[in-house]
């Protein structure tokens, strides 16, 4: 199976990233990428992507959740995948490091998919990861303040 990792810092506590990333519905918001995801169950979800054009569905169970931490899941129909998010106290905030790994089939579309699903799926990494951090600041920085 392919992997994609990406990490960042993010200036911002364990906790206060955890409370975001999860938040699985909150995903569709982080990335263009992600069509919609549906509550199916307490630990469950479906997923709708679109990766290079090509749309994909897939439902996924989360297998860990331990805040502020480590947040795991792994595909139970669908595209079969598996990742995770960890989080690491560093000084000045958090360390994240997400982990991905997929797998599609039949192997031409994997082919096809992988030249331009791994930039893809590493921006979308990048996007959560981005998203997550801004909307932290917003929330540090509370609404703007209107002029007189």
């Amino acid at each position: 199976m392919p992997i994609i990792e990406h990490h960042a810092e993010i200036a911002a506590s364990p906790r206060e990233v955890f409370a975001l990333v999860g938040r699985v519905e909150a995903f569709a918001d982080y990335s263009d990428a992600i069509d919609t995801i549906v509550r199916l169950g307490e630990r469950r979800y479906r997923w709708r992507v679109r990766v290079a054009g090509v749309p994909l569905e897939f439902d996924v169970e989360i297998t860990e959740f331990l805040p502020p931490e480590r947040f795991a899941w792994r595909s139970v129909s669908g595209v079969p995948n598996q990742g995770e998010y960890r989080l690491t106290p560093i000084e000045g905030g958090t360390r994240i490091h997400l982990t991905l790994e997929y797998s599609l089939q039949p192997p031409p579309l994997e082919k096809a998919v992988n030249l331009a699903a791994k930039p893809l799926l590493h921006k979308l990494g990048r996007d959560i990861i981005a998203r997550v951090e801004a909307q932290l600041k917003a929330q540090r920085t509370g609404p703007p303040k209107a002029s007189r």
